[in-house]
């Protein structure tokens, strides 16, 4: 069993920034890939980020290319989504999800964090 925490939601004007953070426990951290997933009210959770396991390659969604960062600390069994030039089209429940391989849909992800919002006024 794997357990994902998030933190580092919260209240945002446009064009700011904010840091997520997922600790992991109850599984080898290294050996998983990592990523991020939101949904906003009355839409269904789509794909944010992703890092793979041990080549370290990240995956973006065309939406948050260039703005968002996702990185892992595998001592600390975190992964990171650094947010930056937010847009009220980022508000959601950001979600952490862990995955034998890189996932981008969500039947893809095998274990989910309980989410943290995130919420961008204009």
């Amino acid at each position: 069993q794997v357990q994902l925490v998030e933190s580092g939601g919260g209240w945002v004007q446009a064009g700011g920034s904010l840091r997520l953070a997922c600790v992991a426990s109850g599984r080898t951290f290294s050996d998983y890939a990592m990523g991020w997933f939101r949904q906003a009210p009355g839409k269904e959770r789509e794909f944010v980020a992703a890092i793979s396991a041990y080549t370290m390659i990240k995956y973006y969604a065309s939406s948050v290319k260039g703005r968002f960062t996702i990185s892992r600390d595998n001592a600390k069994n975190t992964v990171y989504l650094q947010m930056n030039s937010l847009k009220p089209d980022d508000t959601a429940a950001y979600y952490c999800a862990v995955s034998n391989v890189v996932a981008t849909r969500t039947n893809e992800a095998e274990y989910w964090g309980q989410g943290t919002q995130v919420t961008v006024s204009s």
